[in-house]
């Protein structure tokens, strides 16, 4: 084995071990996103996992259901989102901004 390949495979070893302290760090990390207005929100870690539904109890009317329901999607896709931001943003940090395809 050359000394480069060595080199080279301490150094995805290092990046490795760099990935797991971030996925570590990123469950423990949060972003919030909110729908109509703040009347839904939730929390997501950065481990895409729903954390928290929070519903503001004026929009819970039996007549409305369907809205209350589009509004839980669509604070849970923005949750989502955010959460996958944050985790490419993590990834770039340690991978020097080189796009490693399946992580990024």
């Amino acid at each position: 084995m050359s000394k480069g390949f060595g080199d080279l495979m301490k150094q995805a070893q290092k990046m490795q071990a760099k990935m797991m302290e971030a996925q570590d760090a990123l469950a423990a990390k949060t972003v919030e996103a909110a729908a109509g207005g703040g009347m839904v929100t939730v929390v997501v870690n950065g481990r895409q996992e729903i954390l928290s539904i929070k519903i503001d109890p004026e929009v819970v009317d039996r007549q409305e259901i369907g809205m209350l329901q589009d509004l839980i999607i669509a604070a849970l896709n923005e949750g989502i989102r955010r959460s996958q931001e944050m985790w490419a943003e993590e990834m770039k940090k340690i991978t020097g901004g080189l796009a490693i395809p399946g992580l990024i």
